[in-house]
C-alpha cells in the first residue's frame, strides 16, 4: 500500500464509504477517479468498489438504482447532491461470450477484481479516509512511468470487450502517455475486431476522444493501429491525399485535418469537433491533378452528404448530424464574405451557432496558409452590425406581413414568401425601414 496525502473527494463517495464500513463491509474509492485524483485531475464521477452485496446496498440507502445488479452495480444517489455513486461489488468475471459483457460473475475480493479490470492504472483503490492507495497489478508504477498497459494478458483484455481498443488510445492520447509494447502490439492485431462493438459504444468512445486534448494523436494512434479503417474509414483516406503547396504548404489532407484538431480549444463542442474532423472529407473522392494544379471542386457539398452518412452511421442524434453537416456544408462560404452582398452576408452572420462556423474557418486557416484578412474581416462586420439600430440589425423585424399583402388585393400563396424574401433583402441592404417605403417597394415589384 502506498499514502498520498490531501486526496479530495465529493461529500457523497465519503458517505457511501464511511456507510459501507459502519456495516462491516470493506469499502474503496475504485478505476478512473481513483486515477485521475492521483493525477491531480478532477474525476467527472465516483465509483466504491465493495464487498457489500447488491442487495446489502440497496438496504443501506434510500435512492439506488440497480444500473447493473446482475454484475454487482448500484448507483446511490442523493437529494441534496448532483453527483451519483456507482458502488460495485468486488467481483471475478466468467468468459466473455459477446465481446462486453461477462457471461457470469462471482463475487470476490479486491485483488481479483483489481485483476479483471482493463489497464492498471485504471484497477487502482483508494481509502479516502487514510490515502492509502491499493495496488495489486503495478498500476502506481505505470501511472509513474506515463505508461497504459493492460492488466495481465492485452489479448485477453480486448477479447472480454472489444471497445478496450480504442479505449487504450483514448486513455494515451487524453493523458499523453504511451501504450506498452506488448498492448500496443495486441491494438494493432485486433484492431479489426472493434467492428463487433456497437455503433453506440463506439460512438461515445470517438466523442470523448476528439473533443479533449489529445485528440490528433489519438486519431493519427488510430491510423497506425488500423483502428481509423474499422471506425472512420473516410478519415482514414484523407492520408497521402496531396494539396496545392500554395493553400496547403503543411502537407497531405489529413496533416490538415490533425493541426486543425490541434487548434481547437478542448474541451470542445462535440459538433465543432466533428465539424473539424470531417470538414475535408470529400477531398479525397474530388482530388483531380492537372498538370501539377490540384483541386477539389465541390467538396464542400459531397462533404455534407459523407459527414450525413458517416454521423448516421455512428448513431450520433440528428440535431448533430443537422449541425455538423450544414458546418461542412458551408466552411467554404468564407471565400467569398468580403465580395457578398450586405443582404448575403448578414444572412450569413445571423445563422444558427454562426459561433462554430466562424471558430471552424479560425481553424482552417491556421492550420494551412495562415492567414486570418477573412476571420478578422467577419469579426469587425459583426461588431458593426451589431452596433446599428434595429431597423439594420442581422434580422430585421419586417414592418408588413400577409394580412398587409391581402389587403393590397394579393391572394395567399407562394409569391408571399418570395416578396416577403425580397422585402427583408432590401431591408438587409439598408434601403428600407419603414412601412412606408416596405408597401411602395412591394407594389413596385407587383406593377402596382
Amino acid at each position: 500500500m502506498h499514502e498520498l496525502p490531501n486526496i479530495p473527494v465529493t461529500a457523497l463517495a465519503r458517505r457511501v464509504i464511511s456507510t459501507l464500513r459502519r456495516h462491516g463491509h470493506e469499502a474503496l474509492l475504485a478505476g478512473g477517479c481513483v486515477r485521475d485524483l492521483l493525477l491531480g485531475r478532477e474525476p467527472k464521477d465516483y465509483d466504491v468498489a465493495t464487498s457489500a452485496k447488491p442487495d446489502d446496498v440497496e438496504a443501506l440507502f434510500k435512492r439506488t438504482v440497480a444500473v447493473g445488479k446482475q454484475f454487482g452495480v448500484i448507483r446511490v444517489m442523493d437529494d441534496e447532491l448532483p453527483i451519483d455513486v456507482e458502488v460495485a461489488t468486488f467481483r471475478l468475471d466468467g468468459p466473455y461470450l459477446d465481446g462486453r459483457h461477462p457471461s457470469s460473475v462471482a463475487f470476490t475480493s479486491a485483488p481479483e477484481d483489481a485483476a479483471r479490470r482493463d489497464f492498471t492504472i485504471n484497477a487502482l483503490f483508494l481509502d479516502p479516509e487514510t490515502s492509502e492507495v491499493h495496488d495489486y497489478v503495478g498500476g502506481l508504477r505505470d501511472l509513474k512511468a506515463c505508461v497504459i498497459r493492460a492488466v495481465g494478458d492485452p489479448r485477453v483484455r480486448f477479447a472480454e470487450d472489444k471497445l478496450r481498443l480504442l479505449r487504450a488510445v483514448r486513455f494515451a492520447a487524453g493523458l499523453n502517455f504511451d501504450i506498452d509494447d506488448a498492448t500496443w502490439q495486441a491494438v494493432r492485431e485486433m484492431a479489426p475486431q472493434v467492428k463487433v462493438c456497437s455503433a453506440e459504444r463506439t460512438r461515445d468512445e470517438l466523442s470523448k476522444l476528439i473533443t479533449h486534448v489529445g485528440a490528433s494523436r489519438g486519431l493519427r494512434m488510430m491510423f497506425e493501429s488500423g483502428l481509423l479503417d474499422v471506425v472512420l474509414p473516410e478519415v482514414s483516406a484523407m492520408v497521402g491525399v496531396m494539396q496545392s503547396p500554395e493553400h496547403h504548404p503543411e502537407g497531405d489532407v489529413f496533416t490538415h485535418t490533425l493541426l486543425a484538431m490541434d487548434l481547437m480549444l478542448k474541451p470542445a463542442t462535440i459538433t465543432l469537433a466533428l465539424g473539424v474532423l470531417l470538414h475535408d472529407i470529400a477531398k479525397p473522392p474530388t482530388a483531380v491533378n492537372t498538370g501539377g494544379k490540384i483541386t477539389f471542386h465541390g467538396h464542400d457539398k459531397l462533404g455534407g452528404e459523407m459527414a450525413v452518412e458517416v454521423l448516421t452511421r455512428l448513431k450520433f442524434p440528428g440535431e448533430v448530424i443537422e449541425r455538423v453537416k450544414s458546418l461542412v456544408d458551408d466552411h467554404l462560404k468564407f471565400i467569398n464574405v468580403p465580395k457578398m452582398k450586405t443582404a448575403t452576408l448578414k444572412r450569413l452572420l445571423r445563422k444558427p451557432h454562426f459561433d462554430e462556423d466562424l471558430e471552424l474557418h479560425r481553424i482552417d486557416c491556421l492550420a494551412g496558409p495562415n492567414r486570418l484578412e477573412t476571420y478578422k474581416f467577419v469579426l469587425a462586420k459583426l461588431h458593426e452590425f451589431k452596433s446599428l439600430g434595429e431597423e439594420r440589425s442581422l434580422k430585421p423585424k419586417l414592418p408588413i406581413d400577409g394580412h398587409d399583402l391581402q389587403a393590397l388585393g394579393l391572394p395567399p400563396g407562394p409569391r408571399y414568401k418570395e416578396l416577403l424574401t425580397a422585402l427583408e433583402d432590401e431591408m438587409l441592404e439598408g434601403r428600407i425601414s419603414t412601412k412606408d417605403e416596405a408597401i411602395t417597394f412591394v407594389k413596385g415589384l407587383l406593377g402596382m
